[in-house]
């Protein structure tokens, strides 16, 4: 894995694309957190319905979207801003779809999606130089757009689900929003994380 000189690197294009190239050559692939078999039961209960049009903002080279897609949830769109990683993650798994595309700027129409799932992108784009109490305006703006276009892409009644190690007293500002709800769940016991769902 290539791991950045600066954590403030995990929000440049160019430093994705130089790992993705490199965890391709080693035929390596990463999740954020947790795999899919530790999550599978919240999954179960936040998307009940199989054929649920899904959005993954950010997939990286996840499992995640393979294991829910052999686990029956054949309705999967992916994202990524990284073209390196969208043309390998396309090669491996033809039957999904597969777009460039940046989180703060989706290419999609209004109400498209039931399910919106972030795993660790919101988290990449806080990484910028900072007071994590008082965050630069680029972070701000940055979580703000990507959780307003998840929220306007998503129909009314879905949800955005967002999986993160950030506390809430980091994450509820961006989260908070007229006309939703808001749940946060900690999970895990020795390293807690957290489950963020917002319901439109």
């Amino acid at each position: 894995m290539t791991l950045p000189v600066k954590n403030e690197e995990y929000n440049s294009k160019e430093y994705w694309n130089q790992r993705y190239a490199q965890e391709s050559a080693d035929g390596v692939t990463f999740d954020w957190f947790k795999s899919y078999s530790d999550l599978a039961p919240l999954i179960y209960d936040l998307i009940p319905d199989r054929s649920s049009r899904i959005l993954m903002l950010g997939c990286g080279n996840s499992n995640l979207s393979e294991e829910m897609w052999k686990d029956g949830f054949k309705n999967i769109v992916n994202i990524d801003y990284s073209p390196t990683v969208i043309e390998q993650m396309s090669r491996r798994n033809p039957e999904m779809e597969w777009h460039e595309m940046d989180v703060r700027d989706l290419q999609f129409g209004d109400n498209t999606f039931d399910i919106a799932i972030d795993k660790g992108t919101m988290d990449a784009m806080m990484t910028t130089k900072g007071d994590v109490w008082d965050p630069p305006q680029q972070v701000i703006d940055d979580c703000t757009k990507e959780v307003d276009e998840a929220l306007r892409v998503i129909r009314k009644g879905g949800s955005f689900i967002y999986i993160t190690f950030g506390q809430p007293h980091f994450r509820r500002r961006f989260l908070t929003r007229r006309n939703t709800t808001l749940e946060i769940k900690q999970l895990g016991e020795a390293f807690h994380y957290y489950l963020y769902i917002v319901q439109t």
